[in-house]
């Protein structure tokens, strides 16, 4: 009877979510975890919370996305009113736990809810790569482009070009060298490390902070992976109208 109540509450909670849930394929009850976690999150357009939608849709988790469409300026104080001590996007909450920072999110769910999917296993000679990519996306990769950018941005405005190295290409060499021999960041299979570099390398080569026809390898994995149909959901749904306000782009030289 206690198994009959919780599946019976289960499918309660999922017929109560609004029309903006995920449409994505449920996952098979052998690979998600049994109980069905009420995930909101806080959105704005353009923003690292893409890459929780994108998880979610790639494992087929419902979730309720609260945004204003076009509007990031009000996004952000939406994200105010709950969590006004760090108004960042994402901001989510898994049964009405605070969740923040993109990549703890990810594992959080992967955790409980990835059932061993898009993650290699912990004895696998691809989890060390799988690890290094998951912290590596915010750690170096998008610190150093987004340091780049501003460095520019503060002087002449233009893309850093020429034979010497800024940190930010350095960082995005270091990735291109690496999918050289590798398909994916965790090595042979997309796994949650590709979602967290998605964001870095589209706003170095974005922002003209590095330059595309440097990284062959990147510029291969970026079409695989942005050609997946979880992804393809997740602009649907969460840039539905393309970039909203983005920042200016570093000038060419």
């Amino acid at each position: 009877m206690k198994r009959f109540g919780a599946l019976m509450t289960a499918l309660a909670l999922a017929l109560a979510l609004p029309a903006c849930t995920s449409t994505a394929p449920a996952a098979s009850s052998a690979q998600a975890s049994a109980e069905i976690p009420k995930i909101v999150i806080y959105h704005a357009e353009g923003r690292r919370s893409e890459r929780v939608v994108w998880l979610c849709e790639e494992l087929g988790i419902p979730y309720e996305l609260k945004f204003r469409r076009g509007d990031v300026a009000g996004s952000f104080e939406d994200i105010f009113a709950v969590n006004p001590g760090m108004r960042v996007a994402p901001t989510v909450f898994y049964n009405g736990e605070l969740l923040v920072e993109s990549g703890a999110i990810l594992q959080f769910i992967m955790d409980r809810n990835g059932g061993g999917r898009l993650i290699p296993a912990v004895n696998s000679p691809d989890y060390a790569s799988y690890l290094r990519f998951m912290h590596y996306a915010e750690g170096t990769l998008a610190s150093d482009v987004v340091a780049d950018y501003r460095v520019a941005r503060a002087t002449d405005n233009k893309a850093p070009r020429g034979e010497k190295e800024t940190d930010g290409q350095r960082a995005m060499r270091f990735a291109d060298d690496f999918l050289a021999k590798h398909a994916y960041f965790a090595g042979a299979e997309f796994t949650t490390a590709d979602i967290m570099m998605v964001f870095p390398i589209s706003y170095a080569i974005r922002m003209n902070v590095a330059d595309p026809a440097k990284y062959p390898n990147i510029a291969a994995w970026q079409k695989k992976v942005e050609d997946r149909p979880a992804f393809k959901r997740m602009l649907a749904i969460a840039r539905p109208d393309g970039r909203v306000a983005p920042p200016p782009s570093l000038v060419l030289p």
